[in-house]
């Protein structure tokens, strides 16, 4: 799908459906959207959902444990905006219990994976980043050697014009 179509194909429903619509779209790379297609008329309402935050967490537990104190609440409320969940992954370990103790104790237990596994995430960035800045420098030497080659062979074949 182009952009054209894209944008032709929102166009379109904005005018069919008279006051009454609602489209919902998602992005992971909202820098990366064209100016185009988020312009107010075509996207009025933009919503961050962000990881989960300590108020959000204290929102969940009450909503899925039905408590608003715990001892395990402070430990969590600290651990949680360094690990990056979203609400969905609290609220889905959250459910695996309805003793409260369990299911928290459970979370923090789901955060230790986690954190390992951003972990490990962030390392193979950083190394598949090195690699693509090492290749990127090979290529470049080649290409000065190869340039410098050619220069050689013409002076060369400059030297042998003017010697004959």
């Amino acid at each position: 799908v182009t952009l054209s179509g894209l944008l032709n194909f929102i166009d379109g429903l904005w005018s069919s459906c008279g006051d009454e619509r609602i489209i919902v779209f998602t992005t992971n790379h909202k820098n990366k959207l064209d100016p185009a297609l988020v312009r107010p008329g075509r996207m009025d309402v933009h919503v961050h959902m962000s990881y989960c935050t300590p108020c959000g967490f204290r929102l969940l537990v009450s909503n899925y444990l039905g408590i608003k104190e715990h001892i395990l609440l402070s430990e969590i409320e600290e651990q949680i905006e360094a690990v990056q969940v979203t609400p969905a992954e609290v609220a889905e370990q959250l459910i695996k219990s309805d003793e409260p103790g369990v299911a928290l104790q459970g979370l923090i237990e789901f955060f230790k994976v986690k954190k390992k596994e951003n972990e490990e995430a962030a390392e193979a960035k950083r190394k598949q980043e090195l690699e693509a800045k090492e290749k990127e420098s090979r290529v470049s030497q080649e290409a000065k050697s190869e340039i410098k080659g050619r220069k050689a062979d013409n002076d060369e074949d400059i030297n042998k014009k003017v010697d004959d």
